[in-house]
């Protein structure tokens, strides 16, 4: 395949080129993936009651995103996924994250728990004290709800943290 750039490379907010750049094969061979898994486990299934499949699911799902990009997988009362949604896209190092627009989808979803999940564009998935306090933040905005938070996992790369495996939770 023929990988000349037909547009200028894209670049972070200082002019830097970003580290990597899929091609527009690579691209729909992420996408199709995406679509796979979603079909496959995401439909009411019990599919990613495993961490490991949980895992592997958040990697693919974040691995074309070259910015921070914060979501939610919304979980029925038999912690079965209803849908997974990113819920704040954001620049290379951080993303502003609404506790009111994450209580708003939980609602429509009529969620019963959720796992939350962000990417480090960095590579490296060490949480930072800010992850850390927005998470406590939000899992005392969703118990007003009843809505428990099971997990907060950070990806960097093919690499993850769970708060909650940290008893960060």
């Amino acid at each position: 395949m023929n990988n000349v750039r037909t547009e200028p490379a894209p670049t972070y907010n200082n002019g830097q080129e970003l580290p990597y750049e899929f091609t527009a094969e690579e691209t729909l061979m992420l996408e199709a993936t995406c679509e796979i898994i979603e079909r496959k486990y995401l439909r009411k299934s019990d599919a990613l009651r495993s961490p490991e499949l949980t895992r592997q699911y958040l990697c693919s799902h974040l691995a074309q995103e070259p910015f921070e990009v914060f979501g939610v997988l919304w979980l029925d009362n038999r912690h079965r996924v209803i849908e997974t949604v990113n819920l704040f896209n954001g620049t290379v190092d951080g993303a502003a994250v609404y506790p009111r627009v994450v209580a708003t989808s939980a609602l429509k979803h009529h969620a019963s728990a959720c796992i939350f999940f962000h990417n480090h564009p960095s590579g490296n998935p060490e949480p930072s004290q800010a992850d850390i306090t927005l998470t406590t933040k939000l899992k005392s905005t969703l118990a007003l709800l009843d809505i428990r938070v099971l997990d907060h996992i950070v990806v960097g790369g093919v690499d993850t943290i769970s708060l909650a495996g940290r008893g960060l939770l």
